[in-house]
């Protein structure tokens, strides 16, 4: 028989996925199932179980228990008949485990789950349900062990057994390494537990479930700074006593995303380190994701708060642009003017330029001399023109009209339409480095193809959205009616939500009257930052996403650098195989 696949995971925490109680439900209203399991001793394989004991309670009232022997289809261990009193005899009668599971589970419906050592316990059900083709309803679950060791100390209870927790609370049943015994020890105990939560500013199920994990002081002491935030799509900002923005984030909804800072799944050490010195948080309400993450951008771009990482100085973007003259050649500046019409960009960082540039000094005889040439005057050939590597128009071996043609032509047709001969020359490069099995060499221009295509796809995108003068578009909003977005020049100018049920062109024309006035420029990213445009092409982009009005087509080049999409991502493939091989 196949062995069901099973992988020991953590407990379930506050997880949207997780499904049943909702967190903010006060513990006094939580309905509780409390589960103990008698076993074989082996490890989870979807067997193994011997005895089940639940019982169900809310409030401090019982509300149903459920108790059953279990044929775990294999012999019990000598040690096991001893420990339980649970003999081989008992067992033969006893339904098999996957007549057990449906009324088990029908039991545990919209419950939390409430287990002394919940890992083991949990492993066994879950492992079961995979075997026997039961979906697991992935409950929240709540460790009586575990938040023994929160609540109470060493000079207490000398251990967190069950034993010792039932003899310190008194419980009414005493446990006897029986299933329903046991079952009922632990609802005492989880009582007893949940009295002593109060002192310790723990109301909810929620609650409960992260103060009984690994939560740093810091964590707890700071989690009210979470309290009063909306529910809804929005940017947060972590503040300083000084107000001093420290760190920026959007997410679908504030008030859940503000809260996973203060749970156990938060780890980051330079967040816990923010953490530290907040003092507030502010939330900016907006229409819809989109807007949220715009609006992080534009905070992060303004602010550089720093606790972030990423979208920070836009400004630092550079260019790759070819030179005036008779003679042109590739430089790297910060900005391009209205009088540059060859360039390719923006670049995140010096380095992607350069390496973009070396691919096109690859495929074409573009001179790499910083000199400035002169039609009348010969300047001394530099090593790359003995090499042959340059045509060497220094000492005025080509005309202008020649090293147009063969080196500047190239990269102004990439550029603005069609990178083929680059990639022709480039592709021709690397085969014949690997057909002389200078692999190594052949990798470097393969990552030199990637930086070429990566900023001439990435720019020629930007081009075709940038050029639209005003673009109306809407998406279908989770609870109704449509989310709204006016993009001018590849800038949000406004967002909004249409109620359900009621046209959505009323409130685009709202949207329209009060928008931001966004004027035109020069380059493909005139009035935005590239990833806010970006921001918006991948939103645009979605399937579910409607064109409304636009003031001109939408569009990119025939023969653009978009047709090589699949060989960037092959080539980026194995630039990252490359890294992983070296690496290894």
């Amino acid at each position: 028989m196949a062995q069901a696949e099973y992988v020991q995971e953590s407990l379930a925490g506050l997880d949207p996925a997780v499904g049943g109680v909702d967190p903010a439900l006060p513990l006094y209203a939580t309905t509780f199932v409390v589960v103990d399991l008698e076993t074989t001793g082996g490890a989870p394989d979807g067997g193994g179980i011997t005895e089940i004991g639940a019982v169900k309670v809310r409030g401090g009232e019982q509300l149903g228990v459920l108790a059953t022997l279990v044929n775990p289809g294999q012999p019990i261990p000598p040690f096991i008949t001893v420990l339980t009193g649970i003999t081989q005899a008992m067992l033969l009668p006893a339904p098999p485990i996957e007549q057990v599971l449906p009324s088990f589970l029908e039991f545990l419906a919209d419950a939390v789950l409430v287990a002394h050592n919940a890992p083991y316990d949990v492993g066994f059900l879950k492992a079961a349900c995979a075997k026997h083709g039961y979906r697991w309803p992935n409950p929240r679950v709540l460790d009586t062990a575990a938040l023994a060791r929160r609540v109470l100390t060493r000079d207490e209870v000398p251990n967190r057994k069950l034993g010792t927790l039932a003899a310190y609370f008194r419980t009414a049943t005493q446990p006897t390494h029986r299933a329903l015994d046991d079952a009922k020890a632990t609802v005492d105990v989880l009582h007893g537990l949940i009295g002593r939560l109060g002192g310790h500013r723990v109301d909810t199920v929620g609650d409960a479930i992260e103060f009984a994990r690994a939560v740093t002081p810091t964590q707890r002491r700071k989690r009210h700074l979470a309290d009063g935030l909306p529910k809804v799509p929005g940017v947060y900002i972590f503040r300083a006593a000084d107000d001093r923005p420290l760190y920026v984030g959007t997410s679908g909804d504030v008030a859940t995303r503000v809260r996973s800072y203060f749970t156990a799944g938060e780890k980051r050490a330079r967040i816990s380190e923010m953490l530290a010195a907040a003092e507030r948080v502010e939330a900016v309400e907006c229409a819809h994701s989109l807007e949220a993450e715009v609006r992080e951008l534009r905070l992060i771009a303004a602010h550089a708060p720093p606790y972030n990482r990423r979208s920070k100085y836009p400004e630092r973007m550079v260019w790759l642009k070819l030179t005036d003259g008779p003679y042109p050649r590739l430089s790297i500046v910060r900005e391009i003017s209205p009088t540059d019409t060859a360039y390719l960009g923006p670049f995140t960082s010096r380095r992607a330029a350069e390496l973009a540039a070396a691919g096109f000094h690859d495929a074409v005889p573009l001179r790499q001399c910083t000199h400035r040439l002169s039609l009348r005057t010969v300047t001394p050939a530099c090593a790359l023109a003995e090499l042959g590597r340059c045509p060497a128009p220094c000492e005025h071996k080509i005309t202008p009209e020649e090293y147009d043609e063969r080196a500047a032509a190239p990269f102004r047709t990439a550029t603005a339409s069609d990178p083929q001969p680059v990639v022709d020359a480039l592709l021709a490069r690397i085969e014949a480095l690997s057909a002389g099995q200078r692999y190594e060499e052949a990798a470097v221009v393969r990552s030199r193809l990637a930086a070429v295509l990566r900023a001439t796809v990435r720019m020629q995108r930007l081009a075709a959205l940038t050029g639209i003068v005003e673009l109306a578009a809407a998406r279908p909003a989770a609870r109704g009616g449509w989310e709204l977005a006016l993009v001018r020049h590849g800038r949000l100018a406004g967002a909004g939500v249409s109620p359900p049920g009621v046209h959505p062109r009323p409130t685009l024309t709202t949207i329209r009257a009060t928008a931001e006035t966004v004027p035109g420029g020069h380059g493909p990213v005139p009035s935005a930052t590239a990833e806010e445009s970006e921001r918006i092409l991948s939103w645009l982009e979605r399937p579910e996403t409607r064109l409304v009005e636009m003031s001109s087509g939408w569009a990119s080049p025939a023969g653009g650098a978009g047709r090589f999409r699949d060989l960037l991502a092959k080539a980026e493939s194995g630039a990252s195989h490359q890294l992983s091989t070296e690496r290894s």
